[in-house]
């Protein structure tokens, strides 16, 4: 997987961040208690993860590898510091929400890891798909967790009124346990779209290998029915 569309099917979908790699969960729980902050921790943590990528790739050849994590977290923590100053200057309001975690990029485990499983052993076009896939995962992630909490919590969805006046918000969507709730409720509705697909492959290549005497032969059989009916 050396091409830019699939590094970024594998940041986005195949190896996303949140979901299945469950990598960064302390900003994940902590700061998506609306839309907003869930979007600009993303956007903030892609930024960030590109930019550190494609420099650890451009250095990958000078960094010593006995010193190699020291040298990662200087660039990291270098790119963090401009950004949160940018962030300071420019939106102040999304840095105050958003507060130690901005710090906190500098020891996230999803930037650590591209550098170290990729960027340090990649050209750095590659490395900056690999890190906008993977930083726009996370910020998929970190949207969809904001928006339900917002939502069921406040019954807004990026600070605009969905529900209606009638609506009594659920409180502890907000708080800290709404976190785990929607991140397990989110994790459990991937897995099982995942492993009907992976059922439904499996009995395909079943059916398309033979199936006589075995156990799928019914449900082959089914397929072949339900394949003769569309076709009716």
């Amino acid at each position: 997987m050396n091409k830019p569309a699939e590094r970024l099917y594998n940041g986005i979908i195949k190896e996303n961040p949140t979901f299945v790699l469950m990598l960064g969960m302390c900003p994940t729980l902590a700061v998506t208690t609306s839309a907003v902050n869930g979007a600009g921790m993303g956007l903030t943590t892609t930024v960030i993860l590109v930019l550190s990528n494609m420099m650890i790739s451009m250095l990958r050849k000078v960094i010593p590898d006995r010193v190699r994590i020291p040298a990662y977290i200087v660039v990291v923590a270098t790119f963090v510091t401009l950004v949160q100053f940018l962030l300071q200057a420019y939106i102040p309001t999304l840095n105050d929400a958003l507060g130690i975690y901005i710090p906190l990029i500098v020891v996230n485990c999803i930037i650590l890891g591209r550098a170290e499983s990729y960027a340090s052993k990649n050209g750095v076009f590659l490395s900056m798909f690999d890190g906008i896939g993977m930083g726009l995962g996370f910020t998929v992630g970190l949207t969809l967790i904001g928006v339900f909490r917002e939502l069921l919590g406040n019954g807004t969805i990026f600070n605009i009124k969905v529900l209606p006046d009638s609506y009594e918000p659920i409180v502890i969507f907000v708080l800290a346990p709404g976190a785990f709730f929607v991140l397990a409720f989110l994790v459990a509705v991937q897995n099982k779209v995942k492993n009907r697909k992976q059922t439904e492959h499996s009995v395909m290549a079943t059916c398309d290998t033979g199936c006589a005497g075995c156990a799928s032969i019914g449900i082959c059989n089914g397929h072949i029915e339900t394949g003769k009916q569309e076709e009716e």
